[in-house]
């Protein structure tokens, strides 16, 4: 649809936390034209089709910061053991329904069969539904690193690399596979043997050639960095989004606020939350899961993003759903977390997901809000996530999807493509 005013809203346009009574949003050639009071809309006598939202909330486009398309929800240990062109059929999948569950972007932290590139470049073809999507590769990681020990050194995985000029030539391969992202692991996680968090798997001149080179070439630096000493070394060499960051001490705290403009946070706390809740469907019982640390974990992470908050640092919602006990489309999920867990407002969890989100996904600053000139990425929700933000787990209360202006309706369904011509029905 070339233009179309949504009249009548419940407008969150993610600027700040105000939700606008009768509101209104303007789109136009799949950008946004206005969005605002509905009293305040341009009229120029143009012939604009209207769609009256009949008290509807509309929203930004979300954004997953923390995503693996390409995992298959299934058990860790049988990730990614499909066959290839099964496992792309599988992301292409999970690409539609995270699409579906009104997330319009999407930053990839890792994708172990090298899918996510061509699933990007399906989506930016219109090919296939799916979000705006932030690509990497394969991790890297050092040997013994976690990135090592999840699959055993398997380069067709991971890419193992150690040493300054290895990492680098790591890093040009993934220029040349034309990754927007490369994920790099500075420790590692407490189910591992020999790489728990704590335990830098990166030297200080490895990860400053990590982030140099990829910043050289274009690309983006994400991290997994669990404990106080790998956020600190990601801080000092300029990685631009920190995972988990679960244990933080004052200095990890004063770096990362004196860095607030440039970089992200995303905790990724549903993960661990699973782990103790449904590790059991894993062989993993909750005594031996807490004996491990993970309970630990939740409560230094519910600690750590209080103290983020007061910082000012931008926390992002997302992480390592697909699996059998996180699967894709649970995402907004998070936003619960966000607000049981770590005491947000609905609103300021919302502006997590969109307005920060969309910061972190598109450095050019188009997205994550509705706004004059950005582009025309929102959500139609049957329901108010100001008064319970579960709504936006309910896929039956999410009325309409839209990125660059093209409405995508019935997007759980198996053929959820509405081409950009069609309207949606009021």
């Amino acid at each position: 649809m070339s233009s179309l005013i949504i009249e009548n809203a419940n407008l969150f346009t993610g600027v700040d936390e105000e939700v606008i009574a009768n509101g209104a949003v303007w789109v136009s050639d799949g950008f946004i034209k206005f969005a605002g009071h509905l009293k305040d809309l341009p009229t120029n006598g143009e012939n604009v089709d209207r769609y009256d939202a009949l008290g509807k909330f509309v929203m930004p486009g979300m954004t997953e910061s923390h995503v693996h398309l390409s995992y298959n929800n299934a058990h860790p240990q049988q990730l990614n053991s499909q066959p290839l062109p099964i496992a792309m059929l599988d992301a292409a999948d999970n690409a539609r329904v995270l699409l579906g569950s009104g997330f319009t972007s999407a930053i990839s932290f890792g994708s172990a069969q090298g899918l996510d590139i061509p699933l990007r470049d399906a989506i930016n073809a219109g090919r296939i539904p799916g979000p705006r999507l932030a690509a990497s590769d394969r991790d890297l990681g050092s040997t013994g690193s976690n990135a090592d020990g999840t699959f055993g050194g398997d380069n067709s995985k991971k890419i193992i690399a150690d040493g300054p000029w290895a990492i680098r030539k790591a890093v040009r391969t993934l220029a040349k596979r034309r990754c927007d992202i490369v994920k790099i692991f500075l420790d590692g996680e407490a189910l591992s043997e020999f790489a728990p968090p704590g335990v830098l798997t990166y030297t200080d001149e490895e990860v400053a050639t990590a982030v140099e080179e990829a910043h050289i070439r274009g690309m983006r630096v994400v991290c997994h960095s669990r404990s106080a000493a790998a956020v600190k070394q990601a801080v000092r060499h300029g990685v631009d989004i920190i995972g988990h960051a679960n244990y933080l001490d004052d200095e990890a705290v004063r770096m990362l606020e004196a860095k607030r403009d440039e970089i992200f946070v995303g905790p990724g706390i549903a993960w661990e939350i699973a782990l103790l809740d449904r590790g059991s469907e894993l062989g993993l019982p909750r005594d031996a899961m807490e004996q491990r640390g993970y309970q630990r974990e939740i409560d230094e992470t519910i600690s750590a993003v209080k103290r983020l908050r007061e910082s000012k640092v931008r926390v992002l919602i997302g992480g390592d759903y697909g699996l059998n006990i996180t699967p894709h489309g649970t995402n907004s999920k998070d936003l619960e977390y966000f607000v049981d867990l770590f005491g947000m407002s609905a609103s300021e969890a919302l502006l997590c997901a969109t307005r920060d989100g969309g910061a972190a996904a598109d450095t050019s600053g188009m997205v994550g809000t509705l706004e004059e000139g950005k582009y025309a990425d929102l959500l139609i929700i049957d329901g108010n996530p100001i008064e319970d933000i579960r709504i936006l787990q309910d896929h039956s209360r999410i009325v309409g999807v839209m990125k660059d202006g093209v409405m995508h309706c019935a997007l759980m369904q198996k053929n959820p493509y509405v081409a950009p011509n069609e309207q949606m029905e009021g």
